[in-house]
């Protein structure tokens, strides 16, 4: 039994892992400010005795005795992460060093959940771990972006100047139960305008395409790159297979049997045209593949969202 620090461990994905490392017999401690998170999302872990909730936020320090940690910390979708951006840039970045800090001190090792994001709007596709991205730094989208490369940066300068044990992933479009109503991403909005009768709404002309990997897959690909030691990363976990956005709205069309149709919006700003994860290296390192394919991701998503949303 290992004790293991989740920050960000009350929300989609947080919550996710904590049930995968418990499940796995470790003891938790779940750490969230609850801005995005919610304690909806662990209610069913909190009898667990090897299972602690702790409200902080993780721009401030904090003193714990630890195994490992896993850094997943921070607003993920633009709805959220441009709400304050500053407090983004700073969860990121000051999150980080917090969180290296206290590895170092514990001897921990620590992953770094880092995004598919520090890609940017990318000339090369499908995107290897060997590109270096094609990034605005001063646009809407920056914040997270750039919080998120200079959070990759400090883990590796920590890694080499004091020898702290790292583990880094690039995360691509993951989607699956306990995804907010409200946050603005794809898979989300479609379901949800979906369910409610309303128009699905396609940004640009819909030819962009992203690939989604269920949160299970991306779940197990995580716990994957902590155990191995054979890489530091970046690693990219994500699933291979890609969709333009007016193939994701048909096939949600479809899934639910909704009479809703499609509208277009304008696109926003730096919205990336291409997003693909090349995968190689997980397969090598992690022995790592996703499983799950899109219709049945989409099955479970929707069958979430009808009980949540009481449709």
């Amino acid at each position: 039994m290992k004790r293991i620090l989740v920050t960000g461990g009350a929300g989609f994905l947080g919550s996710h892992l904590c049930e995968r490392l418990l499940k796995d017999g470790h003891d938790v401690i779940c750490l969230d400010n609850l801005f995005t998170g919610r304690k909806d999302n662990i209610r069913h872990l909190l009898d667990n005795p090897y299972f602690e909730f702790q409200r902080h936020d993780v721009t401030m320090p904090i003193y714990l005795e630890v195994d490992e940690i896993y850094n997943l910390a921070c607003p993920a979708s633009p709805v959220h992460y441009q709400y304050n951006p500053i407090k983004t840039a700073k969860t990121s970045v000051l999150g980080a060093m917090n969180m290296l800090g206290l590895a170092k001190r514990t001897r921990s090792r620590i992953l770094q959940a880092s995004t598919s994001e520090v890609y940017g709007n990318p000339t090369v596709h499908p995107q290897p771990e060997s590109y270096w991205g094609s990034v605005n730094p001063i646009g809407l989208r920056s914040c997270y972006d750039e919080g998120k490369r200079l959070a990759e940066t400090l883990f590796f300068d920590y890694h080499r100047q004091v020898g702290v044990d790292i583990r880094v992933i690039r995360i691509f479009n993951t989607y699956g139960p306990r995804m907010l109503p409200n946050d603005g991403r794809v898979v989300s909005n479609f379901i949800v305008q979906a369910l409610k009768g309303e128009p699905l709404t396609v940004y640009g002309d819909g030819t962009q395409t992203r690939s989604f990997c269920y949160v299970d897959d991306l779940i197990d690909g995580m716990v994957r790159m902590m155990a191995q030691e054979d890489t530091l990363g970046p690693v990219n976990i994500g699933n291979p297979g890609e969709f333009t956005m007016l193939e994701l709205a048909e096939k949600v069309i479809a899934l639910t049997g909704t009479a809703s149709k499609i509208v277009h919006a304008p696109l926003p700003s730096d919205d990336p045209a291409q997003r693909k994860p090349v995968i190689e290296l997980a397969k090598e390192k992690l022995g790592w593949q996703p499983r799950v394919n899109l219709e049945e991701g989409l099955q479970k998503t929707i069958a979430y969202f009808k009980q949540t949303l009481k449709l």
